[in-house]
């Protein structure tokens, strides 16, 4: 599992375009700059729709204040899914970034994917937040209870940088 210190993998995740689907590297949103990623286990579950994704919009300001050049929101769905979960929640009109990672390409290869097949979730995300810099992990924010949002929400991410 990454942690604290370490480069991330170049992957490429997805976003829905004026033309469609457009990939977009990692190294691309990261090298040279500094990036808050945060990911929820799915877009429109309960937690991540109604207490994680608000809290980044509540505390953009914030992060701008501190040098963030963006804010990306990570999730193991479509980029079709993502687009419309970005406007269903404000937060594309707020500023974040809506990434799918559709395959779990990003989230295999960071050692942050899980299953919980009762709820329907097969290879998602953990919930996490992590501040980057020029590529390196600089603090990351793992939440225990998937179900949970404090330590990675917003407030917690700005706690420790």
């Amino acid at each position: 599992m990454i942690s604290t210190g370490d480069t991330l993998p170049d992957a490429t995740l997805t976003q829905l375009g004026a033309d469609g689907p457009e990939e977009v590297r990692i190294s691309d949103k990261t090298n040279g700059r500094k990036v808050v990623i945060f990911a929820v286990p799915g877009a429109f579950t309960p937690t991540c729709h109604s207490a994680h994704v608000p809290s980044f919009m509540r505390t953009k300001d914030q992060f701008d204040a501190k040098g963030v050049d963006e804010i990306i929101c990570v999730s193991v769905n479509d980029p079709f899914v993502m687009k419309a979960w970005g406007e269903a929640t404000g937060a594309t009109e707020a500023g974040l970034t809506m990434l799918g990672d559709a395959s779990s390409e990003f989230t295999k290869a960071i050692g942050m994917d899980f299953d919980a097949p009762p709820a329907g979730l097969i290879a998602r995300s953990k919930r996490y937040a992590m501040l980057v810099e020029d590529g390196k992990v600089v603090a990351l924010n793992l939440e225990e209870n998937q179900g949970a949002c404090e330590i990675s929400a917003g407030e917690g991410l700005l706690d420790v940088i």
